[in-house]
């Protein structure tokens, strides 16, 4: 068992997503958006730029040769920019909120001088291997370039525990340092982008899949709740399947553990987790790990919140790790796919819910995957599809 939150899938997912994002084409309207937030020019602390390099130019030709090599359904499509693909490194913090030093990639497209570009944070999926991790693989497959050929200016985090940190614990479902690494990654580029003139339009966009949806969500609430100078900007946020809920989906992941495990399994029951003793507890906290973590794995990841969990703190997972109960004041649309097994339909549901009875009324909306079935690899094409024409809608300048 090693399907816990999916890595993005980079091979077939990319190809629906250059179509999606061809078909939404931005708009030729003007939408000059807000001002510029106002930002020092290189803030000391979090979100302070340390480096900037070049990885390389890769053409738009090699971005669709590249595709066209993993049988696509769409062969004909072709990216219409060359992508310069550059790795920042800047200052975040780890899982105990101490300063650590992060990368991320950011892909820029070649536009005419003076071009603006619309902004777009990407935060990926799942992954188990740090030659993973956006600003380690800016090849022409790489779905944060691939967006890039298209129009958008890509910011992708690495997220602390890969890239510049890896050895660090990942802060895997915990939402304050998830989202400082988005949020300060907004901050270092945008500093980047200044010195360096790379013009952006005014609009930010924010998506992700899975862990990538989860930790958007999360960057979005931290920019609402700080009152960033970022947030006058945002536009509009698409997430999908993401474990926003984290009691629901660890319910779920036990399910998928008593199907493996019967021994391990027997020992978890609704409201039976704080009574296990030290031995049973680490033994089902062992289970758990391994099933999130494939063999090969390279990375470490922070348990905080299975331990949370098997403690049946529920005080403490709303505190570190929940991020459904709050009321966004832009749009958020959610997707998510009824059969999906590894995160629950139930962690979108029940979020969606939440906001609601806040008051976010229609600014936050459940889209139903419809693929047979609507499992959690299964929903993410649909998903690029949808996500791609929700941004294309507003998206300026591609």
């Amino acid at each position: 068992m090693q399907t816990a939150f999916l890595r993005w899938p980079r091979v077939a997912a990319t190809w629906v997503l250059v179509a999606a994002l061809a078909a939404c084409g931005g708009g030729d309207g003007e939408d000059p958006g807000p001002e510029q937030p106002v930002l020092p020019v290189n803030p000391a602390g979090a979100g302070q730029l340390q480096s900037a390099t070049l990885l390389g130019s890769i053409a738009a030709t090699d971005i669709a040769q590249a595709l066209q090599a993993q049988d696509s359904r769409i062969p004909d499509l072709v990216p219409r920019y060359d992508v310069l693909a550059y790795r920042l490194e800047y200052t975040t913090s780890d899982v105990n909120g101490q300063p650590i030093r992060a990368s991320g990639l950011v892909g820029v497209p070649a536009k005419a001088a003076g071009a603006a570009s619309p902004v777009l944070s990407y935060q990926h999926g799942t992954i188990f291997r740090d030659s993973e991790a956006p600003s380690n693989n800016a090849v022409a497959s790489e779905v944060a370039l691939v967006m890039a050929s298209v129009g958008y200016i890509v910011l992708a985090p690495d997220y602390v525990g890969y890239g510049a940190s890896k050895g660090a614990p990942h802060p895997y479902l915990l939402s304050g340092p998830s989202a400082a690494a988005v949020v300060d990654f907004l901050t270092a580029a945008q500093t980047w982008r200044r010195q360096q003139g790379v013009a952006d339009n005014g609009q930010l966009f924010m998506t992700g899949y899975s862990e990538g949806g989860y930790v958007t969500l999360a960057a979005h609430r931290a920019l609402q709740w700080g009152n960033s100078a970022h947030l006058q900007n945002l536009r509009q946020v698409v997430v999908g399947a993401g474990p926003y809920n984290v009691q629901a989906t660890m319910d779920g992941l036990v399910d998928v553990v008593r199907q493996e495990n019967k021994v391990v399994g027997a020992l978890i029951n609704p409201g039976f987790l704080r009574h296990l003793g030290g031995s049973a507890q680490r033994e089902v906290r062992r289970a758990l790990l391994k099933a999130l973590l494939p063999n090969d794995a390279d990375v470490v990841i922070d348990a905080t919140f299975i331990d949370n969990f098997l403690s049946d703190d529920v005080a403490n997972l709303n505190r570190l790790s929940n991020v459904h109960q709050w009321r966004p004041t832009l749009p958020v649309r959610f997707y998510h796919g009824k059969d999906d097994r590894t995160v629950p339909y139930a962690s979108a549901a029940s979020t969606v819910q939440a906001m609601q009875a806040q008051g976010a009324g229609d600014l936050v909306s459940l889209n139903d995957c419809p693929a047979t079935p609507a499992g959690h690899l299964e929903c993410v094409p649909s998903f690029l599809d949808f996500m791609l024409r929700q941004l294309g809608a507003q998206a300026q300048g591609l």
